[in-house]
């Protein structure tokens, strides 16, 4: 039964993990139909939002097995868990990428305006976050997630940011409402995949250390937070 459950457990890892890359992939073709005006891109994103459903489902599955079939203790359990969280992120920022991917085609006209806005920036922040997060899983990095959350605050900062640039430009041109207004929308999209992020990396840590620090985004504190 041992050598059973390592090797569900093993395979599950991979599942997540190609899970993680194909939405990685997702977001990063958003961004490129985005700022690119490539709408045709923009429509690959739309289509292989199902093979993201597919391995949703498919880990659920897994995981379902995996509890049927055997007792998971400790540290198994924990990555079961793991795993299932992660998924449920994972699966939402597909869906997010999707969501960036539709604002393409009203923003097509727009380059300079998301550059203007900074938009470019947040999302090469993101992006960052994102691959920190998939490789703090890959790698067992607990460091390396407790990084992620501390970055996260930058992106917090830059959306606030963007934000007083936008409400300013709409006021001074009221031609530029409408597209304003859809990238206020991009916006919080993309400061949502860091939302994510910032979930996969605490439950990274949940894995490793068996401490929740959720809710928790002091850096200061993240090193001291407990179970309580």
């Amino acid at each position: 039964m041992l050598h059973y459950l390592e090797e569900e457990l093993e395979q599950l890892r991979k599942k997540i993990i190609k899970m993680g890359s194909l939405v990685e992939e997702q977001v990063e073709f958003s961004f490129r139909a985005l700022f690119e005006g490539n709408l045709e891109l923009a429509e690959t994103v739309k289509s292989r939002d199902d093979e993201v459903d597919k391995y949703d489902i498919k880990i659920d599955k897994h995981c379902q097995r995996i509890f049927a079939l055997t007792q998971p203790v400790a540290n198994d359990l924990r990555l079961i868990m793991t795993a299932l969280m992660i998924n449920s992120d994972l699966e939402r920022m597909g869906d997010i990428a999707v969501n960036i991917s539709e604002r393409a085609e009203d923003l097509v006209d727009y380059s300079d305006l998301l550059k203007e806005m900074r938009v470019d920036e947040i999302a090469v922040k993101v992006q960052k976050l994102i691959k920190m997060s998939i490789d703090s899983f890959v790698n067992g990095d607990a460091e390396l997630a407790k990084n992620l959350i501390k970055a996260d605050a930058e992106v917090d900062k830059l959306d606030s940011v963007i934000f007083d640039l936008l409400a300013y430009k709409m006021k001074d041109n009221s031609e530029l409402i409408v597209a304003g207004m859809h990238i206020l929308t991009l916006v919080r999209n993309i400061e949502r995949l860091a939302d994510h992020a910032t979930n996969i990396a605490e439950d990274v840590i949940f894995m490793i250390d068996a401490k929740i620090i959720k809710h928790s985004k002091d850096p200061e504190n993240l090193e001291n937070k407990d179970n309580s």
